[in-house]
C-alpha cells in the first residue's frame, strides 16, 4: 500500500504541520482526528487497516489531517474569541494549503470528509460549508453542537463554524443546488453519547429539504473504534 508522510510549515497557522496520504488513487477522502487526535490516529486505530484492500486496489486514497483542536476549541487558557479565530485559521490552511496537495494527487473531482467523533465535527462543519469542495459527508458518533466549548461567547464566526445553527436558517440556493447532488450519510448506534445530536441533525437536514442517511446501529459500545471500524467498511 502506498504511505506517504508530508509536512510544511503553514504560513496561515504559523506552525509546522503532518499528514499522512494512504493510497495511490480513488475517492480522495480527507480524514479528521477525534478529540486529542493527530494525523496518525486512523493508522494507529487500525481504520486504515480496515480499509486496505480498497487502497491497494485504488478504489480510495485517504488524506489524514493533523488537528489544533488544542489551540482552538479546547484551549481555555485563551478568550473564546481566540479559540475560534484559530479554528478558522485551520479551516483557511485546510482549503488553501491541503486541497492543493489533494488535487495534485487526485485528479478525482469528488471529495469526501470524514470523522469520528469531534472529527464528525470537522467533517461535518466543513462538508456543509462548502459543498463545492466536499461532495460527501461521512461522519460516526459526530458531535455537531459544540457552542459549549465557547463558555457563552458567541459571534458571527461562531455562527458560521456551528452546523445545528446556520443551516436551519440557510436560505441560499447555491448551496442547496449542491447539497441536493452530494452525499451525507450519519452513522451511530442507540447507546452513543451523540446518538441525540445525531438525530438533531438528521432533522435539520430533513427540514431544510437535504438528502441525507442516518444509519442506527444496535451495537454494544458503539462510540469506539471496533464499531467505527466496521461503520467504515459498510459506508465510505
Amino acid at each position: 500500500m502506498n504511505r506517504e508522510y508530508h509536512k510544511w510549515h503553514s504560513p496561515r497557522l504559523g506552525r509546522e504541520m503532518e499528514l499522512l496520504v494512504f493510497g495511490h488513487s480513488g475517492l480522495p477522502v480527507m480524514v479528521f482526528p477525534t478529540s486529542g487526535g493527530r494525523f496518525f490516529e486512523f493508522e494507529d486505530r487500525q481504520m486504515v487497516g480496515a480499509l486496505g484492500d480498497r487502497l491497494e486496489s485504488g478504489s480510495l486514497q485517504l488524506f489524514c489531517v493533523d488537528s489544533v483542536d488544542s489551540e482552538s476549541w479546547y484551549n481555555k487558557a485563551v478568550p473564546p474569541r481566540w479559540r475560534i479565530a484559530r479554528h478558522c485559521q485551520y479551516e483557511s490552511y485546510l482549503l488553501e494549503e491541503v486541497m492543493p496537495l489533494v488535487r495534485k494527487r487526485n485528479q478525482d473531482r469528488r471529495m469526501v470528509a470524514l470523522g469520528c467523533s469531534f472529527g464528525g465535527y470537522h467533517a461535518a462543519n466543513i462538508a456543509f460549508r462548502h459543498p463545492d469542495i466536499f461532495t460527501g459527508l461521512l461522519s460516526m458518533s459526530g458531535a455537531f453542537d459544540i457552542s459549549s466549548f465557547l463558555g457563552g461567547y458567541y459571534d458571527q464566526d461562531c455562527y458560521f463554524n456551528l452546523p445545528t445553527h446556520y443551516l436551519p436558517n440557510l436560505g441560499d440556493a447555491w448551496f442547496f443546488e449542491h447539497y441536493r447532488r452530494n452525499t451525507y450519510i450519519l452513522a451511530t448506534g442507540w447507546d452513543d453519547q451523540c446518538l441525540a445530536q445525531n438525530q438533531a441533525l438528521d432533522r435539520i437536514l430533513a427540514g431544510k429539504g437535504i438528502p441525507d442517511k442516518l444509519f442506527i446501529w444496535d451495537s454494544w459500545n458503539s462510540h469506539d473504534w471496533p464499531t467505527w471500524q466496521r461503520m467504515v467498511r459498510e459506508y465510505l
